[in-house]
């Protein structure tokens, strides 16, 4: 087995994000579900993930997000209590809310962010959580008019935001690791290497997601390598391979990932040259498996944590 207190293991809850685990037939009616009866919405996820073996937790986007938790359950304490009693804790949060949202440049949206990612970081430090992670902007599709190119010039505002929002968070005691998100503003190799740059160590940090990177067309490894000293967390996802280059980047884009993901070891990602390389930069904390709308999930997170602990332990150790 990996040593607990090297890596521990949780799950975002974008997991739960599949029709076919709440006996229904789309995405809208699970969110109906979720708003007529919360309670048995939250418990039902609550008790799946102790059931699937892992021990952390990361909300994302609504019906799945920390108000929503909050709300269902009255108070930050009542849900940090609903975690304890199942054996969970909160791992860390994931924040969505620069992905498909107004100009950053403008100055009320990036009030908006700042108060909303203010408590959200008191919320994850209340919870025991250790950092936030953060979706980039989503790019547009390639050949749309008029064209936005992702330059020096429009990421130097971007960076300077971030830069922002990490000392925000930090003065909760939380981390801002940035999310390589297939199709956002840090995807690609070049775009991990152009952020990490323009942003400040002290205070904007790195996740990786192995999957999305694949998507993206980069290498993991190589980009993990080049940024090994940023990274605070990590999702842990494989893929078949790269999306075209000329896929539509809309409202559609993250159902258009999906079939693209798969199972732990049928994929792309080299599970032995990564875990590797967590060992040899002696990472410890929090690797979150992110498997998108499983449709079997406490099944799917057993058997990546069967296929972690039996493939990959001896290489970790």
């Amino acid at each position: 087995m990996v040593e607990a207190k090297k890596l521990k293991f949780g799950v975002d809850l974008v997991t739960f994000f599949h029709p076919g685990f709440w006996g229904v037939d789309s995405y809208d009616a699970i969110i109906a579900h979720a708003k007529a009866e919360p309670r048995a919405f939250w418990d039902k996820i609550l008790d799946a993930i102790e059931a699937s073996g892992v021990t952390g937790v990361e909300p994302t986007f609504s019906p799945f997000n920390w108000r929503d938790a909050v709300k269902t359950y009255g108070s930050v304490e009542a849900f940090a209590a609903e975690l304890s009693k199942r054996g969970l804790s909160l791992a860390s949060g994931f924040f969505a809310e620069l992905e498909h949202g107004a100009s950053i440049a403008d100055p009320a949206v990036q009030a908006r962010i700042l108060a909303s990612a203010g408590d959200y970081a008191a919320f994850i430090k209340a919870c025991g959580g250790e950092a936030m992670v953060i979706g980039m902007p989503m790019r547009q599709t390639p050949g749309a008019e008029p064209v936005e190119f992702v330059d020096l010039a429009a990421a130097q505002p971007i960076a300077d935001f971030l830069n922002r929002l990490g000392a925000l968070t930090a003065k909760h005691g939380v981390k801002l690791a940035l999310h390589t998100e297939a199709h956002s503003m840090f995807c690609s190799s070049r775009d991990v290497d152009l952020f990490l740059l323009l942003t400040d160590p002290a205070y904007v940090h790195f996740c990786p997601d192995t999957a999305h990177l694949i998507v993206a067309g980069a290498d993991p490894l190589k980009v993990i390598e080049r940024h090994r000293e940023r990274m605070v967390i990590a999702h842990w996802k494989d893929a078949i391979g790269p999306m075209p280059v000329d896929t539509p980047i809309d409202e559609k884009i993250h159902e258009r990932h999906r079939p693209y993901f798969c199972g732990f070891g049928i994929g792309r990602v080299d599970w032995h040259a990564f875990v590797k390389l967590l060992r040899d930069t002696q990472y410890e904390g929090w690797a979150i498996l992110e498997l998108d709308a499983a449709p079997d999930p406490i099944a799917d997170i057993a058997a990546g944590l069967k296929f972690i602990n039996t493939a990959l332990a001896p290489t970790y150790i």
